[in-house]
C-alpha cells in the first residue's frame, strides 16, 4: 500500500509541471525592461509583448525599471517568484558587462536567472561629427594619432564604453571619454559638435544616421549589419574586433522547464513573423533567435566570459 502511495505521489509530482504549463498563463505576465521608456530595448519589448499577448491569450505588460546600469531591473527579477509571470528582457549590459564594470553586484547573472530565448541584437556604429575631416575608421584613427587628446567620445552605456575603449586600446590612440546619462543627449551633442565621436546604438541613432546629420564610419559586429549593409565592420580596420548588444528574455532561477519551453516556442513564432521583423528593423534591431533555451544559456555564459576579457584588455576599472 505504501509503495503504491509513493508511486502515486511521484506520478503526481511528475505531472504537475506539465499540467501547470497547459494552464499557463492564467493571468497577465509582466515583462521587466531595465532601461527607460523610449530606449532600444524598450521598443523591442513592446513589439514582442504585443504579439506574445495575442498568442498567449493573456496580456504581456512591459514595465520599465530603469537605473544603475540595468541593475535595478535585474535585482527585481532575480528575487521574483519563478512562476513565469515575471520575465526579463535585457541585454549584455546586465549580464555580460556589469560583473566587470562594478565592484559589487547584488545579483549573479548566471545563478539567479533562467535563460529562455535570445531575440536578436542591436548593432552599434562608430559615428563622428561631419565637421571632422575623416571619411573612414582608418582616417579617424590616423587623425587621432596626429591629434592626441583632442577627440572626445561619449559613454552613456556599457556597449559604447567598452567598444570605444577597445578601439582605443587596439589602435593605441589617445582619445578622451565623456560620461553621459542617456543616449539621446550624447547623440545631440555629437550633432552639435560638443563631441567628435560616439559609438551609437543603431536603435536610437538610425534616423540620425540615415539623415546624414552624423557620419557613420563602421559597425561593431564583425559580421556586419543587415540594417546598415553598406557600412564596413570595425574588424575590417582592426582585425579581431567584434562587439554587439545582444537582447533576450530570461526568467528568475528555477523557472519550470515546461514554462521555459512554452515561452521560448511562442517567442520564436513571434520573431518568425515578417511583420514583426519589419517593425524591429525599423528601430534598428536585427532578429537573431537562439535555437533553444539551452543554446541561449550557453551564449549568455560565453558572452559573460568574452566581455570580461574585453574589459580587462581595455584596462577599464570597475566602479
Amino acid at each position: 500500500m505504501k509503495r503504491f502511495a509513493f508511486a502515486l505521489a511521484a506520478l503526481c509530482l511528475a505531472a504537475a509541471p506539465a499540467a501547470f504549463a497547459q494552464t499557463f498563463p492564467a493571468k497577465p505576465i509582466t515583462l521587466i525592461v531595465p532601461f527607460a521608456a523610449g530606449s532600444g530595448t524598450d521598443g523591442v519589448a513592446r513589439i514582442v509583448a504585443q504579439k506574445l499577448s495575442e498568442r498567449l491569450k493573456q496580456q504581456v505588460l512591459v514595465e520599465n525599471k530603469a537605473g544603475a546600469s540595468a541593475q535595478i531591473g535585474a535585482e527585481y527579477v532575480a528575487k521574483a517568484k519563478p512562476d513565469g509571470y515575471t520575465l526579463f528582457m535585457t541585454t549584455n549590459t546586465s549580464h555580460s558587462a556589469n560583473p566587470s564594470l562594478f565592484k559589487t553586484l547584488r545579483y549573479d547573472p548566471i545563478k539567479d536567472f533562467t535563460p529562455i530565448v535570445r531575440t536578436g541584437e542591436l548593432p552599434f556604429a562608430v559615428a563622428v561629427n561631419p565637421a571632422l575631416p575623416v571619411k573612414s575608421l582608418q582616417e579617424l584613427l590616423d587623425y587621432a594619432k596626429a591629434n592626441p587628446g583632442k577627440i572626445s567620445y561619449a559613454t552613456p552605456n556599457s556597449t559604447s564604453l567598452v567598444a570605444s575603449e577597445t578601439i582605443k586600446a587596439m589602435a593605441k590612440v589617445d582619445i578622451v571619454g565623456v560620461q553621459y546619462k542617456s543616449s539621446p543627449q550624447a547623440l545631440t551633442d555629437l550633432i552639435g559638435g560638443q563631441l567628435e565621436m560616439y559609438v551609437v546604438d543603431v536603435g536610437s541613432g538610425l534616423s540620425t544616421i540615415k539623415s546624414g546629420k552624423v557620419r557613420t564610419l563602421a559597425v561593431t559586429p564583425a559580421r556586419g549589419s543587415k540594417i546598415l549593409p553598406d557600412v564596413p565592420p570595425v574588424a575590417k580596420t582592426l582585425p579581431g574586433f567584434d562587439l554587439t548588444s545582444w537582447n533576450g528574455i530570461l526568467g528568475p532561477a528555477g523557472l519550470p522547464k515546461p514554462i521555459v519551453d512554452r515561452i521560448n516556442a511562442e517567442t520564436q513564432a513571434v520573431l518568425a513573423e515578417k511583420e514583426v521583423q519589419d517593425k524591429l528593423a525599423n528601430i534598428g534591431f536585427e532578429v537573431w533567435p537562439s535555437k533553444s533555451p539551452e543554446e541561449f544559456a550557453k551564449y549568455v555564459a560565453d558572452q559573460l566570459a568574452y566581455w570580461t576579457k574585453l574589459i580587462k584588455q581595455a584596462g577599464i576599472e570597475p566602479e
